[in-house]
């Protein structure tokens, strides 16, 4: 593990000085070196998720595909919201809009003589250890995603956003981030206010948002893959999450002889919160993905991004 992080730091440090910092400077932007540098991560970060789902996903969804690609056109819009979100485009829209408020925010509150909450301190000896810290920031991260997850099948004008997600009907491993921007800033907002309250340092945050979102891709993966009767329950599988996305039982719920917004399969890293909380389905099927008014009644979540933005916008508003 020592030698990967050096010879990462050791990268982002040739990096940022041969390419990104004399950029910085030339555009003016020399006072804010330190977040260069911190994007600098990010990049590369996102270059090795790339590469791998190249090397690795990629011939797994054409050895054991569920079924046979017929759009490409939509997988190809769907690789540009995994390039934008994975090389740190979108996080750089955020440095450079809600960063500021966060930081003036945490600021004031640290002023107030109200400190960060050092999760892991409560098991000195223990809990700090880097790879016992980590999982334990994991599971809490994982924890408040299922919750988040829910909060966007449930609540219905979160739901207006979220669908654009579910509407892919040729999922593949560039699924993972097809999403409506507001969605992602409401999740990336509520990540980062976790991230400051349980003091999760900023290394390990990029290794459990990089490890989650090579996970998430994988699960969106056309691959017909599980995990086993007791793998499934261990951890979220293809198969798993496919169900998540299936047409109806993914995002519907029947109480009382009525359907209403819901689902199933809600949990990002570990099925263990479904099982707990009454939402896990475990049958190995692997049916079509999409949403329902797709198909009865031809509803338009749009072809390209900017399309999918009007319209998710639009849907926001019951303006489509």
């Amino acid at each position: 593990m020592d030698w990967f992080s050096d010879s990462f730091s050791a990268a982002q440090q040739w990096l940022f000085e041969a390419a990104v910092q004399p950029a910085m400077f030339a555009l003016g932007m020399g006072n804010l070196l330190e977040d260069g540098y911190d994007a600098t991560a990010w990049f590369m970060v996102g270059v090795i998720q790339v590469v791998i789902l190249l090397a690795l996903i990629g011939p797994l969804q054409r050895w054991r595909p569920v079924e046979p690609v017929t759009d490409r056109a939509t997988i190809r819009t769907d690789v540009l919201y995994t390039l934008i979100h994975r090389l740190g485009l979108f996080r750089i829209a955020l440095f450079f809009t809600l960063d500021p408020w966060f930081d003036e925010a945490f600021g004031a509150l640290r002023t107030a003589g109200y400190g960060t909450f050092h999760l892991d301190q409560l098991w000195p000896g223990v809990s700090d250890h880097a790879v016992v810290s980590l999982l334990i920031y994991l599971v809490v991260f994982d924890f408040v995603a299922y919750w988040t997850h829910r909060g966007q099948h449930q609540v219905e004008w979160w739901w207006r956003l979220h669908s654009l997600h579910h509407a892919q009907r040729q999922m593949t491993m560039w699924s993972d981030n097809r999403n409506h921007l507001i969605d992602d800033i409401l999740v990336d907002t509520i990540v980062v206010l976790v991230a400051q309250l349980i003091g999760v340092q900023p290394g390990q945050f990029v290794a459990i948002v990089a490890f989650t979102q090579l996970s998430e891709s994988f699960q969106h993966a056309n691959v017909r893959i599980w995990f086993g009767r007791i793998g499934e329950r261990l951890w979220v599988s293809p198969r798993f999450h496919r169900l998540h996305h299936s047409i109806g039982i993914g995002h519907e719920t029947v109480k009382a002889e009525r359907t209403v917004l819901g689902g199933h399969n809600f949990g990002v890293l570990l099925p263990w919160w479904d099982v707990l909380f009454g939402t896990a389905n475990f049958e190995q099927r692997y049916d079509p993905t999409g949403i329902r008014d797709q198909v009865e009644a031809n509803r338009d979540y749009g072809k390209g991004f900017w399309s999918q933005q009007w319209i998710g916008l639009k849907r926001l508003f019951g303006k489509a």
